[in-house]
């Protein structure tokens, strides 16, 4: 199968609602939640500007594990309520961090990452990850790609946690 997205969208919340409705496109039928992972992760880092990275973290029962992603190499395993995607998995609530160096315990995987968006992932009431986003400018995301990225992840989480 080919997919093809070419965001057009202007504003953050449409550019999100559209890839969004790219994302739910793209896993639909795939059983397969690494698989689902990785086309996202893709597709995110395709349809949003100003990321230098963008990917998942699989909650594997203990910890956060690396999963599919776009940028740098990063940290391969996160205690929970360690760093940005370690208190969004434990909290289960979504952390949208404008200076990641005030951010006590910041895990810096990329030292130019300034600021980051972090989304818990569940599914069926259970935890299976977090979708990280991380950008170079400070103050990069905005409440706009906040909701965008939780509606995202919302739609699709079952999708993620096959």
């Amino acid at each position: 199968m080919s997919f093809a997205f070419a965001p057009t969208a202007t504003s953050a919340e449409a550019r999100w609602a559209e890839t969004a409705d790219a994302a739910a496109a793209l896993v639909a039928g795939e059983p397969d939640g690494i698989a689902n992972m990785a086309n996202v992760a893709a597709l995110i880092w395709q349809a949003i500007p100003d990321l230098n990275w963008a990917g998942f973290y699989r909650f594997d029962g203990a910890e956060l594990v690396l999963g599919p992603f776009q940028g740098k190499a990063a940290c391969i395993r996160i205690p929970l309520g360690k760093g940005v995607c370690g208190a969004a998995a434990r909290t289960r609530e979504t952390q949208r961090v404008g200076d990641v160096h005030a951010f006590p315990g910041h895990i810096a995987c990329d030292a130019d990452s300034r600021s980051e968006l972090v989304v818990p992932i569940v599914a069926e009431g259970r935890l299976v990850g977090v979708l990280d986003l991380d950008s170079p400018l400070p103050s990069r995301f905005s409440a706009d790609d906040q909701r965008g990225a939780e509606a995202l992840v919302a739609r699709i989480a079952a999708a993620l946690a096959g």
